[in-house]
């Protein structure tokens, strides 16, 4: 088959999405052959197969929509990475004080840094996720915009990924819906059209954030105390690890008013607590800053910014302070700004960059 460079590596992760991605992708003329990444051990890690994006199941569904569309499918075993990678900076996070994103982390050093690797070895020129973000080329850069169905878009998630991958990456569900894709997969009757979606965090099921870090580093987190915004003791925590700015459920207080947490104290070993207003701020420094759309910011400029990835975006003023460091003031203060998240920057649907909130 003459394939003129047209010549893909799909992530098939057993979802709807990745099969769907599959198929556009091979009917828009790409020799493509599939692959699953194995992130860790169902049976290792205590959890259940059902649920789980990298139970054997899903490798099952992903085997059996390959041998459907008549590509070749690898497995392959990335758990050693991701174990550092992703959830070792899960692990990381919490202890600082902070609060991760595994998702991010998880795009960044394994689908497209490991994957695009492994593609890369096997003569494959593109890989193909099932992300629903758009990759358009202007002048000498890529732009990586939002999906055209805004209760789907993942630009958020894809701020970190740098001019060579997206010059190697496609996304053929950037312009589809939800039941578009659904759709298709009835279509072409793949067993997982109807399946769910999988949650958030792959890693960490029917236990406690906490008790997941307690287990996987055999280490205990001592308890310490709860206080307010001067000082003052309200009571004990059990544990930094337990705690994310903004929680005010499972506290284990009784308070007389509704109490926040505003900040993680690890130094001290102190969960500091503030009524409502004290979680607001209207600037943010990030660190392991990403530009897309340019190569530096030489200047302040105006952008619309998210600080979680649902959040709707907000006004600001965005200021390269350092080659990888960033301020961002916005121009109304924002609720629970926190440690360890992402800010990603827009301008309109196109992704300026980001950066790592500390």
């Amino acid at each position: 088959m003459e394939t003129n460079g047209k010549t893909a590596l799909i992530a098939m992760s057993g979802g709807v999405d990745s099969s769907v991605a599959a198929y556009l992708t091979q009917a828009a003329g790409y020799d493509c052959a599939g692959a699953t990444m194995r992130l860790f051990s169902t049976e290792d890690t205590a959890l259940p197969r059902e649920g789980s994006c990298c139970s054997l199941d899903d490798v099952e569904d992903a085997k059996a929509v390959a041998r459907r569309l008549g590509m070749p499918h690898y497995t392959f075993n990335f758990s050693e990475r991701f174990r550092r990678d992703v959830i070792g900076r899960f692990i990381a996070v919490y202890e600082a004080g902070g609060t991760p994103n595994p998702c991010i982390d998880c795009n960044r050093y394994l689908k497209f840094d490991q994957f695009f690797l492994r593609a890369r070895e096997l003569g494959r020129n593109y890989i193909v996720t099932g992300h629903y973000v758009r990759v358009e080329k202007s002048g000498e850069r890529y732009l990586l915009k939002k999906a055209l169905d805004p209760a789907k878009d993942q630009s958020y998630v894809l701020y970190a990924l740098t001019q060579e991958q997206l010059a190697h990456a496609l996304f053929p569900l950037g312009e589809l819906t939800k039941p578009q894709v659904r759709a298709i997969a009835e279509e072409q009757g793949f067993v997982n059209a109807r399946k769910g979606e999988s949650q958030d965090i792959c890693f960490v099921q029917n236990e406690s954030y906490g008790d997941f870090i307690e287990r996987t580093t055999g280490r205990s987190y001592p308890p310490g105390d709860f206080v307010d915004t001067e000082g003052r003791v309200l009571g004990r925590h059990k544990g930094t690890i337990r705690y994310t700015v903004g929680q005010r459920k499972g506290l284990g207080l009784a308070l007389p008013a509704p109490m926040y947490v505003c900040r993680i104290d690890v130094e001290n070993n102190q969960v500091v607590l503030g009524r409502g207003e004290a979680l607001f701020t209207d600037t943010l420094t990030a660190e392991g800053l990403n530009l897309i759309a340019c190569e530096r910011l030489d200047a302040p400029i105006r952008v619309k910014a998210r600080v979680r990835y649902r959040q709707p975006e907000q006004w600001a003023t965005a200021e390269q302070t350092g080659p990888d460091t960033l301020t961002l003031r916005f121009d109304e203060p924002q609720r629970a700004v926190t440690k360890g998240q992402a800010v990603v920057l827009y301008d309109g649907d196109t992704v300026v960059g980001g950066g790592t909130i500390r």
